[in-house]
């Protein structure tokens, strides 16, 4: 026992479980073995190198120092805001609260520190990003879910109902994350008529305490839908604008401008303009980072200027959303050639295949150094790494 630690900081665990997976993909390719790695989130190309979208490489090689040195303001440039949030919903002006965050897991903690008191529980759709659960525990906060539901079923709606309930007769509010369209780590979307019965479970829990809704936006650029994104985020902003619900995005340019190491974000609250919102979001970031990076935020700021950049980029995106496309076609076809239900994939960098024994079957596909990441419900595929040949594997 290491006697300084405080008592509830000790006995964690070492090894974030995805990373740690990635690391022996990695040692045994290193080792000369011929590995199928599908873990991390990470786009890479068909040669197995890392993906940097040119226009993103290019403005990054041209920025000043002046662009990336300094110290931005401590919520954020403006513009920086004002443009992601445009870039989410062009219609909207831009303003309301908001502050920059180290890419969107800074934009999700922050969240949490201020809808939620210590001991109160978050609510998150299951299956979910296996870091929700670190992020909530680390800021003092319990972990409760409801159903995401599978590729060509309904919501859920009475679960959903039972769970706000649920949270908001314990402590009185209710924050939920929704990583909505684009799913990670199912690669579904919400039907309309599936959002439109959240909403009104929402609406309805609102009407006994503070309900407040953030959209975890990190892969919204990767679709051969483009339409069903815009859907979505119509709906949500309708649900913002009528101000029952407290509406906010965490927004993350990671994946939508591969700079993962970047770190570049933003909790934004677009229909809300409250100056106690304002501040709360000010002091939390003083108190945690600061201020978040700089240069992400120049890089956001250049493309918003540039109408070719964003003309540029979106065709960067459109290219890998079908080089995806694809991956999850040759992964479906693969499955269904072996008697197994196939994967239905909308968006975003994963799918899911749901598994009654997922460590299991992890372990087995390690044995031919295929590498998957375990899920209570079954084994997460990273897609966006998984070469279309390689999906017999």
């Amino acid at each position: 026992m290491f006697e300084y630690l405080a008592p509830s900081r000790r006995d964690l665990p070492l090894h974030d479980p995805i990373f740690l997976a990635n690391a022996e993909a990695q040692r045994r390719k290193a080792e000369g073995i011929d590995v199928v790695n599908a873990t991390l989130g990470s786009l890479v190309d068909d040669r197995g190198n890392l993906v940097v979208l040119d226009t993103i490489a290019d403005v990054l090689r041209d920025l000043s120092p002046m662009e990336s040195a300094p110290y931005a303001p401590i919520t954020g440039h403006p513009e920086f805001l004002r443009a992601l949030i445009q870039r989410h919903w062009p219609k909207h002006d831009g303003s309301g609260a908001g502050c920059s965050t180290p890419g969107g897991s800074g934009a999700l903690s922050t969240s949490l520190r201020n809808f939620l008191e210590p001991g109160m529980s978050l609510l998150a759709a299951a299956p979910c990003w296996g870091p929700y659960r670190v992020l909530a525990r680390e800021n003092g906060v319990g972990f409760e879910t409801a159903p995401f539901p599978e590729a060509g079923k309904a919501l859920d709606g009475e679960a959903w109902s039972g769970a706000l309930d649920k949270l908001m007769k314990a402590q009185g509010r209710v924050l939920l994350w929704l990583n909505e369209p684009c799913h990670n780590p199912t690669g579904h979307s919400l039907t309309r008529e599936d959002r439109q019965v959240l909403i009104s479970a929402l609406r309805r829990a609102a009407q006994s305490g503070p309900v407040t809704l953030i959209l975890d936006c990190a892969y919204l650029d990767y679709t051969t839908e483009p339409a069903h994104v815009r859907e979505a985020l119509d709906q949500y902003a309708e649900l913002g604008e009528e101000g029952r619900v407290l509406v906010g995005g965490a927004l993350s340019i990671s994946k939508a401008f591969t700079l993962y190491g970047g770190r570049g974000g933003a909790l934004v609250f677009p229909w809300c303009r409250e100056t106690q919102l304002q501040a709360a979001l000010a002091n939390a970031c003083r108190g945690t980072w600061s201020t978040a990076p700089l240069a992400p935020q120049s890089v956001m700021m250049r493309i918003a200027r540039d109408g070719k950049l964003q003309a540029r980029l979106a065709a960067e995106h459109r290219h890998w959303s079908e080089v995806i496309a694809s991956r999850a076609l040759a992964l479906d076809g693969a499955l269904r050639a072996e008697g197994l239900a196939g994967c239905a994939w909308r968006g975003g960098f994963f799918i899911t295949l749901r598994l009654d024994r997922p460590a299991e079957t992890t372990e087995a596909l390690k044995g031919q150094n295929a590498f998957v990441v375990p899920m209570p419900e079954g084994v997460r595929i990273g897609i966006c790494a998984l070469q279309a040949e390689l999906a017999p594997r």
